[in-house]
């Protein structure tokens, strides 16, 4: 991979938000140019790419013609056009994650079957093809209904906790979860390079939106017992093995009142649970995603101060061109890094930007992580 450190390598990143956006930074530092495809004509990262393209990342014409004009391909949201990727695969373009492993987890139905043949712990589940079929399986409640595709940002979930719930199911093909009882939600992000190497990042807990199934805050160290943490970090290095994928992959997962471990989702990109890798550890998921599919060795991921991550999201009540309230109150704390996506219009929960806050204590790191969350609004 000698050519990565030259300026003429072109590494095509399908999606321009912000974690595309994200992934250019890094780049940079490995002299890897970087061509982004996103139908939207304001994209975050259109003015920091070398190179952009507006068109639409699940039109297989527009994914293969970008495809060919780079020499490695990656991806930064899961809704991309595989069939172009495959064939861009077969013809030798290389893609990373690879195009048979963003199609299983691209589809629910077909992520969660996969856990079940490997041996992976998940939650208990049925197929349902239509909503009469969620209707006819009152004996599975309380449960989770998820649609089989499309589904992101607490987007084509309902809980359905009893009957009265019923009438919300998705009449689409998709999986009814028996809702689990846990005590912690949490997240292990894994790294596996071209070369075989897997290297895990320090699990961190998730703080979920009550109501919009959003991150909306989380923290490292968990203060999770050490055999949790071992069984997560090795759940994540099995997953990641089962799908011989290349690249970064997260793994959300409960951790039951009985202190059992099953795997939610996956996401095979950079990750929201990963932000605050660039200032709390030593090697950032996003370099951690360069340096695999480089086939570079990887990095350390070992932490080195208390951390959190605070999502910002739209507020209540705002949209249109935001305005960010509190900024200076926030910035004029120590510890503090704000970071913007570069989004010009807010509405009510969309993600705008995160805050990485370091602590030399958890106590402290608390108190800043409820100070973001008073001060810093996004409005309109």
């Amino acid at each position: 991979m000698s050519k990565a450190f030259y300026q003429d390598f072109k590494l095509g990143i399908l999606g321009g938000g912000q974690l595309g956006r994200m992934l250019i930074r890094p780049a940079m530092d490995f002299n890897v140019g970087i061509s982004i495809l996103d139908a939207d004509p304001e994209a975050p990262s259109k003015n920091y790419a070398s190179h952009f393209v507006e068109g639409s990342i699940t039109d297989a014409d527009t994914v293969y013609e970008f495809g060919k004009s780079c020499d490695m391909l990656t991806i930064e949201i899961e809704n991309v056009n595989t069939e172009a990727l495959e064939r861009l695969h077969l013809e030798g373009k290389k893609v990373y994650p690879q195009p048979s492993v963003i199609s299983i987890i691209q589809d629910k139905r077909r992520q969660k079957t996969f856990y079940q043949e490997r041996g992976i712990p998940t939650a208990d589940f049925i197929l349902v093809e239509e909503k009469q079929e969620v209707l006819a399986r009152k004996d599975f409640l309380p449960a989770v209904n998820k649609l089989g595709k499309a589904g992101y940002d607490g987007r084509g979930v309902q809980v359905l906790r009893e009957e009265a719930d019923l009438d919300k199911a998705f009449d689409a093909p998709g999986i009814v979860e028996k809702l689990v009882d846990f005590e912690h939600e949490i997240s292990v992000i894994v790294a596996r390079s071209t070369r075989g190497e897997i290297k895990t990042f320090p699990t961190v807990e998730l703080v979920f939106h009550p109501e919009h199934n959003l991150v909306e805050y989380l923290i490292a160290p968990t203060g999770l017992a050490e055999n949790i943490l071992k069984t997560a970090e090795e759940i994540a290095k099995k997953v990641i093995t089962e799908l011989d994928m290349v690249g970064l992959l997260a793994v959300e997962m409960f951790v039951t009142k009985e202190g059992e471990v099953l795997v939610n989702e996956v996401a095979p990109r950079p990750h929201n649970s990963g932000h605050q890798t660039i200032e709390a550890n030593v090697t950032s998921q996003y370099e951690q995603h360069l340096r695999a599919i480089l086939g570079l060795p990887l990095g350390d991921t070992a932490l080195t101060a208390h951390t959190a991550m605070v999502n910002l999201l739209g507020a209540e009540g705002h949209q249109g061109l935001a305005q960010y309230e509190g900024l200076e109150e926030v910035l004029a704390q120590r510890g503090i890094h704000v970071h913007l996506y570069g989004k010009k219009v807010t509405k009510p929960y969309r993600k705008m930007g995160h805050v990485t806050i370091i602590a030399s204590d958890k106590t402290t790191l608390t108190e800043k992580v409820h100070f973001v969350k008073k001060h810093l609004k996004v409005i309109a």
